[in-house]
């Protein structure tokens, strides 16, 4: 048999072992926030690849969970290595009653799924299967297992461009599109919250020049959404808004969280400037405005070098029998912080699944082993 021949044959013969692997690090809760959650799927993932005869860091964090480093047995720091990450974290809170893994004829379900445990099994037992046939020798590979990607990854963005830096390639293992798709280019991303304070009142005794923050809120809501501009791919959403402590009361406090996408890297600056215009002029005398940066991941652009790995791994997986297509996907990853050092790289490579961040996660059961497969043979071949 070929290489990639046996490459199928062990994961074809390991399918119920991967389903198996899947089933126990999904129904370990594991939000972002809940430390000995992540750990846990981190301890699961440790004794499975040193199993499989990878050598194990642990890069241990007080508030969120420990990051992963994997290296392969072929791995020599003097050669530009192969880089693969994945994220354990869910978005799921700790106390979330979607804490289930369910199968039926032909879709998984639970927490994790799809963004991303699915993901990680793919690139695990891909890894397996090459140890198996002796094809990782001379391939350095790096596989990071991080804990906080779905907070915006305040701990691990430093480790994974770091390992970035001393890579050739890179490949991200968040879930493919239903119609095949794996991501060549994402958008980048700019979170961010609206503070503004006005003046407190009895809501019986002011005239129309009350000093209201939540008035003021409301003008300002309307102006970022302004902002809104699909045909220059940017794209403006407030998405949640507090204040005021009662109906008799002026509030003094108001607050929005915001979301920006955009495509290109100058657009962070331009969209920035816009907004810090709308926050410094107040319609609403008395009323002031402050707008502080939650997180932000820069875009990952369809480079010339992303779009060739791209066309290889097409070829590779029409020799197959495997279709893949090109996305430039509108949310974001890890994948956007190692193409800011330029690093190629391509994501999407896990299962293929939908409804990711809500009770109905999923994944096809056969994309676990088709894509599976399919990372196995770019490895063997890039």
């Amino acid at each position: 048999m070929t290489e990639s021949e046996q490459i199928i044959s062990y994961l074809t013969h390991h399918q119920k072992a991967m389903i198996s692997f899947l089933d126990g690090i999904v129904s370990i809760q594991s939000g972002s926030k809940n430390k000995p959650g992540v750990d846990a799927v981190g301890i699961g993932i440790i004794n499975e690849m040193e199993a499989s005869g990878f050598s194990c860091s642990v890069v241990n964090e007080r508030r969120f969970g420990n990051n992963i480093i994997a290296r392969s047995p072929g791995f020599n720091p003097s050669k530009k290595q192969i880089l693969i990450t994945g994220h354990m974290d869910t978005v799921f809170p700790h106390d979330t009653n979607f804490n289930f893994f369910k199968q039926d004829n032909s879709k998984i379900y639970g927490p994790g799924v799809a963004d991303m445990k699915g993901g990680l099994v793919v690139g695990i037992y891909a890894l397996k299967a090459l140890l198996q046939i002796d094809a990782l020798k001379d391939k350095p590979v790096t596989f990071i297992f991080n804990s906080d990607e779905e907070i915006g990854s305040p701990t691990s963005r430093a480790l994974i461009c770091k390992e970035a830096k001393k890579s050739r390639v890179a490949f991200v293992l968040e879930a493919g599109g239903l119609n095949s798709e794996i991501v060549t280019g994402r958008k980048g991303n700019l979170s961010a919250r609206l503070n503004i304070t006005g003046e407190a009142g009895h809501a019986a005794f002011v005239d129309k020049n009350k000093a209201s923050a939540i008035l003021e809120l409301a003008h300002k809501t309307l102006a970022i959404e302004k902002l809104n501009s699909p045909e220059e791919g940017i794209l403006a959403n407030v998405g949640t808004i507090e204040g005021g402590i009662g109906p008799n009361t002026i509030p003094e406090f108001a607050a929005a969280r915001i979301d920006f996408r955009f495509p290109a890297a100058n657009d962070y600056n331009k969209l920035l400037t816009r907004v810090d215009t709308i926050c410094k002029n107040s319609t609403v005398e008395g009323t002031r405005s402050n707008l502080e940066i939650v997180s932000k991941r820069p875009p990952m652009p369809q480079t010339k070098k992303n779009m060739d790995l791209f066309k290889k791994i097409e070829n590779i997986a029409a020799n197959l029998g495997i279709t893949v297509k090109s996305e430039l996907r509108q949310g974001v990853s890890d994948a956007n912080f190692i193409a800011e050092e330029g690093i190629p790289v391509i994501d999407g490579l896990g299962p293929i699944g939908a409804k990711d961040h809500s009770k109905d996660e999923y994944i096809l059961t056969s994309s676990l082993l088709e894509r599976s497969i399919l990372f196995g043979n770019i490895l063997l071949n890039i």
